[in-house]
């Protein structure tokens, strides 16, 4: 059971969030605090797994709160909740399991729930997470849900099972910056995730991989790289 805490300095948003949560069988106890200094209290009184954050509130902030809490020996997952979008940059860089827009939907919150649950199994490390725009909105998203990444010119598009947000950074980059994260370039324009690979056409004509049920071509000048990765995750008896 996952025991939580509801920080907002609006009663009605209070509850409403605490109704919510209450619905949901993975949650256990739940606290509730209507104000910066009094969430600190009950953190410090109460074992909480996470803390539900309005960032806009008097005195102590949502953000304050989380890098306060950010520096205890085992600190709670941390989601805000708030009207405002234009706070997802200092959210991602506090480490942020999730960033919820005010009205709070039950089948968005049943997803956030989901990551906390998934954080908490085995002392999980916290999901990496992306910022990105789209449609003049900021928001995040998780490195793990980025199925491939496709060049455009000085730009990349992660492109997810529900949508695609187009970065300023080039693949070659990403390519460095995420090798250890299970991605492998198999083209100039492509960098996939291996955790989302479904088959690979390695001894066609033209050698493909199929990611998220889109299928994407596997270049000359990278297909001895991949092989050798297909090669090195082969299960063998042992000898």
């Amino acid at each position: 059971m996952i025991n939580v805490l509801v920080a907002d300095d609006e009663l009605p948003a209070v509850e409403e969030l605490a109704f919510l949560l209450g619905k949901d069988d993975r949650i256990g106890a739940i606290h509730r605090a209507s104000s910066g200094a009094e969430a600190l209290r009950a953190l410090a009184a109460e074992d909480v797994d996470a803390v539900f954050l309005d960032i806009h509130m008097p005195a102590l902030s949502g953000l304050d709160i989380a890098r306060a809490i950010s520096r205890s020996a085992r600190p709670p997952a941390v989601v805000f909740v708030t009207a405002d979008e234009d706070c997802a940059l200092e959210a991602f860089e506090l480490a942020a399991v999730d960033y919820l827009l005010k009205p709070v939907r039950a089948e968005r919150l049943a997803k956030s729930i989901g990551r906390i649950s998934e954080l908490l199994k085995d002392g999980a490390p916290a999901p990496e997470m992306i910022t990105v725009d789209l449609g003049g909105t900021t928001k995040m998203i998780r490195r793990e849900d980025v199925t491939y990444v496709q060049a455009q010119g000085d730009y990349a598009r992660l492109h997810t099972a529900d949508a695609s947000y187009l970065i300023r950074v080039p693949l070659a980059d990403l390519e460095q910056q995420w090798a250890d994260a299970g991605f492998l370039r198999i083209h100039r324009s492509y960098l996939i995730a291996l955790s989302h690979v479904g088959h690979m056409k390695l001894a066609a004509a033209r050698p493909s991989v199929t990611v998220a049920g889109a299928e994407l071509p596997i270049s000359r000048r990278h297909l001895p790289s991949v092989r050798e990765k297909l090669e090195a995750t082969r299960i063998r008896p042992q000898a």
